[in-house]
């Protein structure tokens, strides 16, 4: 997992929601990372799903990952990306909450 070669990519505001929601599925994917985050956001499943497109929620997501290094670069090897990009797409959704 860790050997994938990384892909760099211009993080735009689609290419930052679908990053969010890629990110979302790698923690749903194992309950225990569901789990954690949940407990340590306060966020409910009902909340995650109905608001899971809007891009605080994104940024909540990617916040989230970013505040924990091994899952940081566990999803980014997972995704076959740089760790960077994920901070580029946080600030791209952070960008998009003011508007």
């Amino acid at each position: 997992m860790y050997g994938k070669k990384t892909r760099s990519r211009k993080v735009d505001g689609e290419a930052a929601a679908v990053l969010a929601l890629q990110a979302l599925s790698f923690l749903a994917g194992e309950p225990a990372r569901l789990d954690r985050f949940l407990r340590l956001t306060g966020v409910t499943i009902d909340r995650l799903k109905t608001d899971a497109d809007a891009a605080s929620a994104q940024t909540a997501v990617l916040d989230y990952l970013l505040a924990d290094e091994s899952l940081l670069l566990a999803f980014a090897a997972n995704a076959a990306i740089a760790p960077r990009e994920i901070a580029a797409a946080r600030s791209v959704l952070a960008g998009r909450e003011r508007e």
